[in-house]
């Protein structure tokens, strides 16, 4: 009993193991799915699908923890952390993710900042590009490698006379 007290802590909503729900939840609170629930889902708390959840649905909330099966998109504002046994079928949206080993995404994720409150347009997030090299950047840069390799082949043929030198004497 302590054990299922301990792990109902902070749920405010359950659907249980064996229950079906259907439908649009919109939740205040926390939710935890033990069962099984179809419709799309809006908490302001945190969503947790327990081990044996299974939720065909679209999921809204600040955090969010998979450890049975969703598929759906989420949209975490906060977090999305799908455990080892755990498995979304859909996209998501979270501004932090973790996927622990044996967790099972199949979709698109897309990072965002929790504060970020517009769409960049593409040419915002792309670095800037290099200008392009004129011909006399090229030509100064085969007459450096040039320089470089008679350099190098100056180097080994002292290298050479010194080590024939020591091998005389």
């Amino acid at each position: 009993m302590l054990k299922s007290s301990k792990r109902l802590a902070g749920t405010d909503t359950l659907i249980g193991h064996g229950t079906q729900a259907e439908g649009k939840m919109v939740c205040g609170t926390n939710l935890r799915v033990e069962g099984e629930y179809r419709g799309d889902i809006e908490c302001t708390g945190s969503v947790i699908i327990g081990e044996s959840g299974i939720v065909r649905s679209n999921i809204n909330a600040k955090d969010v923890v998979i450890a049975g099966k969703v598929y759906g998109d989420v949209t975490a504002k906060e977090r999305l952390t799908i455990t080892a046994g755990g498995q979304l079928h859909g996209d998501v949206a979270t501004s932090s993710f973790i996927l622990q080993d044996g967790g099972i995404l199949n979709g698109n994720c897309r990072m965002e900042h929790r504060h970020e409150t517009r769409m960049r347009p593409l040419s915002e997030t792309e670095p800037p590009a290099a200008p392009a090299p004129t011909i006399k950047d090229a030509v100064q840069a085969a007459q450096a490698a040039q320089a470089a390799q008679a350099a190098q082949a100056a180097q080994a043929a002292k290298d050479q006379a010194r080590e024939k030198a020591r091998q005389a004497g």
